[in-house]
């Protein structure tokens, strides 16, 4: 029999080699990972001009400006959302309002039952000024999400879910992840109200109090996410903390890697379904794996290009002083104080979940 190297000891062929030099990434599993492997990349698509900055074959690391000014104010802009629970919705024929009972005209026929899904969702707006950390904005819905035409608002004793009727755009599309992604709509324009409003804008709940930092044409609007839907709010930058695809060419994409912590790459256009100005930033933390810490930051496609290399001298200096520290949260650095907090306070605010879920069932079994 063949006895095997016991797990720990150096085999006899590899004792006198070199140990294996490996790096581990912080980000936590349960995430998924910060950056995806190589053959799990998306294909992308996006039409891409790398040489907005600077000619492409002139790219380089770019160092931040030190003795640049700082935002008046930084504004974090983030959501949360939470399935309370799955239903089904009888879609048996009702009779018309104003008619005799469909039973008596042998018309209640049953039918399958649709899924649909009750949630919770929540999107605010910190601000970190010299006033310190502090929520201006906090915006809490809920929904029934369906693709059944006779949905309709549900009242419970915890609180109502207003119908929102889903359809389905694509023949063969899995209905739950339709529902999930109108969801993740829903959420993105609550999202973008209370952006609005923290900037003085008109939103659904009034303008932001006058002297708030938010009216401030200094301040700077970080939108946890792609920034798509949101490009015509003023000084604003999406922040997308993961990467699921590669956009530039592969002889750029490798100074990605290369970035030292607070450099950024120059900057480019990219065109997808929509349009926007991007770079990558590396934001300071351990050394690790090769984009460990890095994020790519978006402004609105439509800005000249000194507004743009502004906007990303500004993310420079602005956003390493918020990275997060490994032993206090499992996506760091690229999960910022703020946005953490943020999320924690909006979870709160949804509710408790097992409450929520008790008074569904109660709800149901009265109807």
């Amino acid at each position: 029999m063949t006895q095997g190297t016991e797990l720990g000891a150096p085999s006899q062929r590899g004792k006198h080699s070199r140990p294996m030099s490996f790096s581990v990434d912080g980000w936590d599993p349960s995430y998924g990972a910060s950056l995806e492997l190589e053959g799990q990349l998306e294909e992308s698509t996006a039409r891409i001009d790398a040489e907005v900055e600077l000619p492409a074959d002139r790219w380089r690391p770019i160092d931040p400006d030190t003795t640049g000014l700082l935002p008046e104010a930084l504004l974090f802009v983030d959501g949360v959302r939470r399935v309370e629970a799955q239903l089904w919705i009888d879609d048996a024929r009702r009779p018309a309002d104003d008619g005799p009972p469909a039973a008596a005209q042998g018309d209640d026929l049953p039918g399958e039952a649709t899924a649909a899904l009750c949630a919770s969702y929540a999107a605010g707006v910190v601000c970190c000024c010299a006033a310190g950390a502090h929520l201006v904005v906090a915006k809490l819905r809920r929904g029934l999400f369906s693709v059944a035409p006779h949905a309709s608002d549900i009242l419970t004793r915890a609180g109502g879910y207003k119908a929102h009727h889903v359809t389905v755009k694509r023949a063969g599309a899995p209905v739950m992840t339709t529902l999930s992604q109108s969801l993740q709509g829903r959420l993105a324009e609550v999202e973008a109200i209370a952006a609005a409003e923290a900037r003085g804008m008109s939103g659904d709940a009034g303008a932001a109090p006058a002297g708030h930092p938010g009216n401030s044409a200094s301040d700077l609007l970080i939108v946890d996410g792609p920034l798509r839907g949101r490009e015509r709010l003023p000084r604003a930058l999406g922040y997308i903390k993961s990467h699921h695809a590669t956009y530039l060419p592969p002889e750029l994409n490798a100074l990605v890697a290369t970035l030292a912590p607070g450099q950024r790459t120059p900057a480019f256009h990219m065109g997808t379904s929509w349009d926007r100005h991007s770079w990558y930033l590396r934001l300071p933390g351990p050394s690790g794996a090769p984009w460990s810490g890095v994020v790519r930051i978006e402004c609105a496609a439509d800005l000249p290009v000194d507004e743009v290399t502004s906007l990303a001298g500004l993310s420079q200096r602005s956003l390493g002083r918020f990275a997060s520290a490994a032993y206090k949260d499992s996506r760091a650095p690229q999960n910022l104080y703020p946005i953490a907090g943020l999320e924690r306070e909006l979870r709160r605010r949804l509710g408790d979940q097992r409450l929520l879920y008790r008074a569904l069932r109660e709800a149901a079994r009265t109807r």
